[in-house]
């Protein structure tokens, strides 16, 4: 179990170029996350100024741009409300830096996560890994559909 706040680390791949990723994740997302993934989000609403900085919004999950880095490819939000929140977490945030793959062909995308707890509740590893799980399955929907309209976000 851990108490207090924890990192977690992992990666994973894509066969959708780095740029082209990195264009749907963080710029496109109020548009392409509720057709990609329809099961799992309902709605993007932006907020701010209108520049960079996507909230998504379901019924029950919102998240933040906290930063975005077009020439690294890289960007970081977290999830500020709803999902988990709440009873054990304070917060969880996101580190990712998406890197073309090794063979020269798709994405590598290298994540940091952080749990922050409540007081004194505990985020056991199952529930790390159920967070892992949700993400990427949305994450695998947007790849999916990416793949099957070649012409978005290009």
């Amino acid at each position: 179990m851990i108490l207090g706040a924890v990192t977690y680390e992992f990666e994973v791949t894509s066969p959708i170029s780095p740029a082209r990723l990195f264009k749907a994740l963080v710029f496109e997302a109020d548009k392409l996350f509720p057709k990609a993934a329809p099961h799992a989000i309902k709605s993007v609403e932006l907020e701010g100024d209108g520049g960079p900085g996507p909230s998504s919004r379901s019924t029950l999950l919102k998240h933040k741009v906290e930063g975005q880095d077009q020439d690294n490819l890289s960007y970081s939000y977290r999830v500020i409300e709803g999902g988990s929140l709440g009873e054990k977490l304070e917060k969880i945030s996101f580190e990712n830096k998406l890197v073309a793959a090794a063979a020269g062909e798709g994405t590598l995308v290298k994540s940091l996560m952080k749990f922050f707890t409540v007081a004194d509740s505990t985020f056991t590893e199952d529930e790390i890994k159920e967070q892992i799980k949700r993400m990427d399955g949305v994450y695998k929907a947007v790849e999916s559909y990416l793949l099957a309209n070649p012409h978005v976000c290009n």
